[in-house]
């Protein structure tokens, strides 16, 4: 909530979480700095992933334009640029931070691997899957977890109303296949196409 404290440019960060449960603020917000977002994705320093209003091929004819996340396209300046130290992240396995790195990362490495660009699946303020990628007519749902802990809701809510022939997870855990996905180690992320994961 903004009170009547100075904000002073240097040295106070604004951070605006769950903005979408509030239409009038996240209206107001689409023209913030509309042309510096299209300058940093023009320069190629952050990566424009859209939501898409159905899971369906073809990806790009769904997209909602006015709904997207931006990423650093390198997952070393946005630790640096939130200031986030090595030690939290190793050491601390409870570090928040984890979760958006870990997203950085991922869509970091699959941009390159299809064709179409990544997107992005949230029908409600409840229910999100991190990304969905196409591969050719195939639509593939993709969850990041940073740690061990692997449990989403939303990942297997979209399992079970999809039914996609393919689902992957990436996590600290080992390549395993199960029965309606695979998991893949994070550091494996850009090897999915020759470790056969996208079949």
């Amino acid at each position: 909530m903004i009170r009547e404290d100075k904000i002073l440019p240097e040295e106070h960060l604004i951070i605006f979480d769950e903005i979408q449960e509030c239409p009038e603020a996240l209206n107001t917000l689409k023209y913030f700095n509309e042309e510096a977002i299209e300058w940093l994705v023009s320069a190629g320093l952050v990566i424009r992933i859209y939501d898409v209003t159905k899971p369906e091929h073809l990806l790009k004819a769904f997209e909602d334009l006015s709904s997207f996340k931006l990423f650093y396209f390198d997952v070393g300046l946005a630790k640096c640029s939130a200031e986030v130290t090595n030690e939290a992240i190793i050491l601390n396995k409870d570090f928040q931070f984890k979760g958006p790195l870990t997203e950085n990362y991922t869509v970091q490495q699959l941009r390159t691997l299809f064709d179409a660009s990544p997107h992005y699946y949230s029908p409600d303020r409840n229910y999100e899957v991190d990304f969905l990628l196409q591969n050719g007519m195939q639509i593939i749902p993709v969850e990041c977890k940073a740690g061990g802990n692997v449990t989403s809701a939303s990942f297997k809510r979209y399992r079970r109303e999809n039914n996609p022939e393919l689902a992957i997870r990436f996590s600290a855990l080992e390549y395993k296949k199960q029965e309606d996905m695979v998991n893949v180690p994070l550091y494996l992320a850009g090897q999915i196409k020759r470790l056969g994961a996208e079949k």
